[in-house]
């Protein structure tokens, strides 16, 4: 007689940090620990994850707008991502992992550009009111530090990755802000180690947490 296993709770894990921190290294450590844990894996990001998402994401990562419009921008294409991709994983018991969420737009759009944080509480509201990640890894390092990773002078380079120095020290702070407050949801981790350190850290978290 077969015995039918009781579906996992899908979990939802988001990687932080502001332009150069190193979340990329860390999103793959993650993928291949979530996948060795035989969880199905989703992996997806912010702003995007979805046709349109992706469709927005040039828009909003290239083209000069009004602050509020880029924060309407950002949710339009979150509340997409949680219809089309993030919630129905979740619901089927997958390990979502997503490169930014919400905490990105109160670091950039709020802390960086200067939103109105009752805008930013409101819109945040709308969108996902019941919906935050299990987890959420903000890699924390200096601008001074980030810059040097990037080539700043590379064609491609976005208008955020352009910014100065002093917008990404107000990115920093806000996600160090959002991390204080946010009751343990939000795991800070000093990304000016080495990568095998960082890497160390990310993984031990996720063995404690869902291991």
């Amino acid at each position: 007689m077969s015995v039918r296993n009781t579906p996992r709770q899908g979990r939802f894990v988001t990687f932080e940090g502001i332009d150069g921190a190193g979340k990329s290294s860390q999103i793959a450590a993650a993928s291949k620990w979530a996948s060795q844990a035989g969880w199905e894996l989703v992996c997806s990001r912010e702003p995007g994850g979805t046709p349109l998402g992706e469709k927005l994401r040039e828009l909003l990562l290239h083209e000069p707008m009004h602050l509020e419009t880029e924060a309407l921008l950002m949710f339009a294409a979150r509340r997409e991502h949680l219809a089309q991709i993030i919630e129905p994983a979740l619901a089927r018991g997958a390990f979502v992992l997503c490169d930014r969420f919400s905490d990105a737009t109160y670091a950039y759009q709020h802390g960086g550009r200067g939103l109105d944080a009752a805008k930013f509480a409101a819109l945040e509201q709308w969108v996902h009111p019941t919906r935050q990640p299990d987890l959420t890894f903000v890699f924390d390092v200096s601008p001074d530090i980030a810059a040097a990773r990037l080539v700043r002078g590379r064609a491609d380079a976005d208008k955020f990755e352009r910014e100065q120095q002093d917008f990404f020290q107000r990115v920093r702070q806000a996600y160090l802000d959002r991390a204080a407050s946010s009751g343990g949801r939000i795991v800070v981790i000093d990304a000016g180690q080495s990568i095998e350190a960082v890497c160390a850290a990310v993984l031990a978290c996720l063995q404690e947490r869902f291991g």
